[in-house]
């Protein structure tokens, strides 16, 4: 294994063990508006995520992300990392780093590019996964989750303007 591959090893490891953002919005705190939850389950392995979204009060920030759920290192560590680099974004960049995610997962194994890299920062240490085709759902889940939960608090947002 050479050292970028350790780096990576590492940086999912370490994710795994961490668990930005594990818990929930404390009922009566969140805002009716703007709130968003998704549950996904990942039936291959087992992993499953609870995830909620809170979206500022324009709707164009994902002012808090929180998050439930078991299963490999790769998904908790993937949702961790995820939930650490969008909290605070724009409904715009959390996208866009959706999109990034998901074509690192899609390209089997093939380089990104230095700026697709960058964008997704620790996350890039995924690439690997996306060589191994049951593992990639692993990586993916948390992602979907949170892409579910936005637009569910895109839409109750909408409800109360």
């Amino acid at each position: 294994m050479n050292d970028l591959e350790n780096l990576y090893q590492q940086i999912i490891l370490d994710a795994a063990r961490e668990r930005y953002g594990e818990g929930e919005i404390a009922e009566g705190t969140h805002k009716s508006s703007g709130h968003g939850c998704s549950h996904q389950v990942n039936p291959s392995c087992g992993d499953e995520v609870t995830m909620q979204v809170q979206l500022s009060s324009d709707g164009e920030r994902l002012e808090e992300i929180v998050w439930e759920g078991q299963g490999c290192s790769i998904s908790q560590a993937s949702i961790s990392i995820m939930t650490e680099m969008l909290e605070g974004e724009s409904v715009e960049e959390a996208e866009r780093l959706y999109d990034t995610f998901k074509a690192m997962m899609e390209s089997r194994g093939e380089q990104l590019s230095e700026d697709d890299l960058d964008l997704l920062e620790d996350a890039a240490a995924f690439q690997g996964v996306s060589q191994f085709p049951m593992r990639i759902k692993c990586a993916l889940l948390g992602w979907i989750a949170m892409r579910d939960a936005t637009n569910q608090a895109r839409v109750s947002g909408d409800d109360e303007i």
